[in-house]
């Protein structure tokens, strides 16, 4: 059920601000930042071996200054990524790349060959392969729960990096599948010889302490037609585990409690910000967990995001430009010099790779 406008008036009404928002009514106006494209002047294009890969993430109009007194922001990261560096360093260990909901490794639209698949790592996978830097995709239950989630995904690492030391690195509702999966999984009684070992993981806007999203998508259905809404999804074969999974009630009060961080494990994550445009799918999510959860790209909040050592907030990047799913006529316009390149998802994972394996893994 689409929320409405006028839960805004709600919200707005019936939250209490907690008191690390303090300073947040007076910065709201501050805290634009429209996209991870701004208008020129131009800038000559970093020198770099992979400067030509054919991936460019951007949204729209100028990008504004973030209030420093907002909480948590960590490190703001806004043009590290904007163009691909002369070299990477390589992991010494495969990087396993866990997808988040509604995800998928390849997808076919059409059967054939005719038309071509979608890759929910859009180009990411590819310049992985051109650096030398050994990488494995997998795919689990879209809206499974994270239980089963984090066995599927333990049994196609098993499969394919057998009896090796891994990374993890995980986008979104994937870094809780990757959370279990180290914690419930490995931890128990098959560590003394484990079929693979985690070294790091590294989340990516994953909602460590829930989304308020979630809150507003089950209080806008309500208690009575929710029944019937699951209902349907079971006649449709449907799996309807995860949303209720990612909800702030349940990954603070249950999830996280029952799945501690193992300690030879290194975690690392970065989270992101940015308004989206007046049209953007993510428009009202946004301003809604803006009152509620602060800065946040449209899905996930900057202070849900933390776990670990937090790398920072990659600035005017949305939950679907961390994927590399941007819009054509954007990176079109980037390309002809009409607005500036500020952020490249591709390079960003390569910048992924490089911190890895400068860490000693």
């Amino acid at each position: 059920m689409p929320w409405r406008i006028c839960s805004l008036r709600v919200v707005s009404r019936r939250l209490r601000s907690p008191p690390c928002h303090s300073y947040f009514s007076r910065g709201c106006q501050q805290l634009r930042h429209d996209s991870s494209t701004s208008k020129p002047p131009p800038a000559s294009r970093q020198a770099g071996s992979h400067a030509h890969e054919d991936n460019a993430s951007s949204s729209s109009t100028e990008e504004k200054p973030i209030d420093p007194r907002l909480p948590d922001l960590g490190r703001l990261i806004e043009n590290d990524y904007a163009a691909f560096q002369s070299h990477y360093s390589t992991p010494k260990h495969p990087i396993v790349l866990a997808h988040g909901l509604l995800g998928f490794d390849e997808l076919h639209l059409l059967p054939g060959s005719l038309f071509p698949s979608i890759h929910y790592w859009r180009g990411i996978k590819d310049a992985f392969s051109r650096n030398n830097i050994e990488c494995i995709t997998t795919t689990v239950p879209r809206t499974g729960s994270i239980e089963q989630r984090a066995a599927a995904l333990s049994e196609q690492i098993a499969s394919r990096a057998k009896g090796r030391d891994i990374n993890i690195v995980a986008h979104s509702m994937g870094g809780l599948d990757a959370r279990y999966l180290i914690s419930r999984i490995c931890s128990g009684a098959q560590k003394p010889s484990p079929p693979f070992r985690v070294r790091s993981l590294t989340t990516i806007a994953t909602p460590h302490h829930g989304s308020s999203a979630a809150d507003m998508l089950f209080r806008d259905i309500g208690p009575d037609l929710l029944p019937r809404i699951y209902a349907m999804l079971d006649r449709l074969s449907i799996d309807s585990g995860a949303f209720q999974q990612l909800t702030t009630s349940y990954v603070n009060e249950h999830f996280n409690p029952a799945v501690p961080d193992d300690p030879d494990v290194r975690y690392f994550s970065y989270g992101a910000t940015a308004t989206p445009h007046l049209f953007s799918v993510f428009r009202l999510s946004h301003d809604l967990m803006t009152i509620t959860e602060g800065p946040n790209d449209g899905l996930v909040s900057v202070r849900s995001s933390h776990w670990g050592e937090y790398k920072g907030t990659l600035v005017g990047v949305t939950h679907l430009d961390l994927i590399n799913w941007t819009n054509r006529i954007k990176r079109v316009a980037a390309r002809l010099g009409i607005v500036q390149e500020r952020f490249n998802a591709v390079a960003f994972y390569l910048g992924v790779a490089d911190m890895l394996a400068k860490e000693g893994f």
